[in-house]
């Protein structure tokens, strides 16, 4: 019984080893460790060596490529338009009577398809020269005719393109039909020899943290009157929430035709302009080199300011030093100085 007892007594202390080297050598399910969100030094964000000239949103490529401007029209059977939603810049401006016109420019965004587009002024040319762009139209005035040919600026127009570079929807009926697709835009460049790696001279901007800085009076909404009717008021209303603008044509929000999108601005600036009737059909000399009053909307707040021409460049400055804008979208209004900044455009604090 003895040596008995001794042998289990050594089966349980062999037992009770076998069990704790077991229980050392048996690992619960390996791990891999998340990394995903680990704050190394290397994986710590670095600023973009680079920004985009016409929103001064940062890039770690070198944005070398042209800038595009197309005249987009504004009629409201060309509602709702496409590709606003993806230009650096947008300009309207009025064109006959009380019908405004956009000058959309892209540079950091190449939409798909762009339109309807419209006939060209001249001082839209003016405007996209003074980018470098490449300026797309559909038709032109005479004076605008004249600008082309002489080939003041590279460009592509729908009279000499239709139906080949520019298509028409069967959807909307002329003139509110035609449109381009980026690929046709460089398709088109290619052909005529023009060159699409020129960036456009930069605005200037202010960083993340000084846009959350800014002062001014609230501006919760702004709305511009172009027509007696309202066809072609525009409206901006801040969203707080997004911290951006969204835009409105006669009570309508503009979005994109294709996907819905809205379009969402950093930087309303509106300018006042000298406007001078030329002929009997209401083409318009209109001056947007002298500079003069404007307002600068931001993060929800505005300001009255002036505006330059610099360079061919139009921009904000007070007190004779250009004032940075919003990194993102911006649009520009341009409204005649008859009967004025004050006039034509109200500003809401709520």
């Amino acid at each position: 019984m003895k040596k008995w007892a001794v042998a289990v007594a050594a089966f349980l202390v062999l037992l009770s080893g076998c069990s704790s080297k077991e229980t050392v050598k048996r690992p619960v399910k390996e791990q891999k460790p998340d990394t995903k969100h680990e704050n190394k030094p290397e994986d710590v964000a670095k600023a973009d060596p680079y920004f985009y000239p016409l929103t001064g949103i940062g890039t770690n490529t070198k944005p070398d490529q042209r800038a595009v401007a197309v005249m987009v029209n504004n009629h409201p059977k060309a509602r709702p338009q496409s590709g606003l939603n993806k230009a650096d810049v947008v300009y309207e401006v009025l064109a006959e009577g009380d019908i405004t016109r956009f000058l959309a420019v892209f540079q950091s965004e190449r939409p798909t398809n762009i339109g309807p587009v419209r006939s060209a002024r001249d001082y839209y040319i003016n405007l996209a020269k003074g980018l470098n762009a490449l300026y797309i139209a559909h038709g032109y005035s005479p004076e605008a005719k004249q600008l082309l040919e002489s080939n003041y600026v590279d460009n592509l127009n729908g009279m000499v393109y239709d139906g080949t570079l520019f298509k028409r929807s069967s959807s909307r009926k002329p003139p509110h039909n035609s449109y381009i697709t980026y690929d046709n835009i460089l398709k088109g460049a290619a052909q005529k020899g023009y060159t699409m790696k020129s960036s456009p001279p930069a605005f200037t901007f202010y960083s993340v943290e000084e846009s959350k800085k800014i002062t001014g009076q609230a501006a919760k909404s702004v709305s511009i009157t172009y027509s007696k009717t309202g066809t072609f008021n525009s409206k901006f209303e801040f969203d707080q929430t997004l911290g951006k603008y969204k835009r409105f044509s006669a009570g309508e929000q503009t979005v994109d035709l294709e996907t819905g999108d809205p379009i969402l601005l950093d930087n309303v600036f509106i300018i006042e302009a000298v406007h001078k009737l030329i002929d009997s059909y209401g083409l318009r000399d209109i001056d947007l080199e002298s500079g003069g009053k404007a307002y600068l909307l931001q993060m929800g707040k505005v300001n009255e300011v002036e505006w330059a021409n610099k360079d061919g460049r139009i921009v904000p400055i007070k007190n004779g030093v250009e004032i940075p804008f919003v990194q993102g979208h911006t649009w520009v209004n341009v409204v005649p100085a008859t009967p004025g900044l004050h006039t034509s455009v109200s500003i809401h604090a709520q």
